[in-house]
């Protein structure tokens, strides 16, 4: 008889660093696209055009990361915050707390006996560890890592600030603001793509949702450039 081997991938580990680098790499291209489409429209040289998106990239990033950091920490100090009270609970009443467990697995399904019996087993093996997991829905896998996710945030937001930058610096001062459009729009379409296909949901829907905004704030960016470059 063959063996069946069941083999599942999850995709949990990657909560925290997915969300804040697709969100960096969307801000990437788009603030900067935007920016340099409503630069470029405003009739401003080409060089202004590059210093502005060498200026967005950068304050961009810095801005990505700190946003970022400040928001994972403020979680991960709830988390800590959760942790320690729930290990003072355990130490200061372990019965009333074996009796929250239970009560957890017999509204799950299991029968009363059967329910006690796990919570004494999963409490003298790691009673914190079942109570943050069961009670609390805290795991190692959803943990806030502040530093992963600005890191991964400030580096997306530059690479995807770069390809409208090098887009821009390619070609000349006349095709500059359709040069940006396209790669942008191109790009946007890939992660969009990419970040559904990580995530395991539909790159379809994924991709339309992105290139559908990119392309009203591009638009957007365009327009007041436009009035403000007739303006002065």
């Amino acid at each position: 008889m063959h063996r069946i081997r069941h083999h599942e991938h999850h995709r949990l580990d990657r909560i925290g660093w997915l969300r804040a680098a697709v969100l960096g790499a969307n801000d990437g291209i788009l603030s900067t696209a935007s920016l340099l489409v409503g630069v470029a429209s405003a009739a401003t040289g080409g060089n202004q055009v590059l210093l502005a998106g060498v200026a967005g990239l950068v304050a961009g990033a810095m801005s990505m990361a700190a946003g970022e950091y400040v928001s994972v920490r403020s979680q991960a100090d709830s988390e800590h915050a959760e942790r320690q009270l729930e290990s003072i609970e355990l130490a200061e009443d372990p019965v009333g707390e074996h009796r929250e467990l239970t009560e957890i697995y017999v509204h799950r399904g299991l029968d009363r006996k059967l329910a006690s019996e796990v919570a004494d087993q999963l409490m003298a093996h790691d009673a914190l560890g079942a109570h943050l997991r069961d009670e609390l829905g805290m795991s190692d896998a959803t943990a806030a890592r502040p530093l992963q996710a600005a890191a991964a945030s400030a580096a997306s937001f530059a690479v995807g600030a770069i390809l409208p930058i090098v887009a821009a610096a390619l070609v000349p001062r006349v095709a500059m603001t359709p040069a940006i459009i396209v790669v942008s729009l191109i790009a946007l379409a890939a992660l969009g793509a990419m970040s559904a296909r990580l995530a395991g949901a539909g790159m379809l829907r994924g991709m339309v949702r992105i290139v559908f905004w990119g392309t009203a704030a591009m638009v957007l960016s365009s327009t007041v450039g436009r009035i403000f470059g007739v303006a002065t």
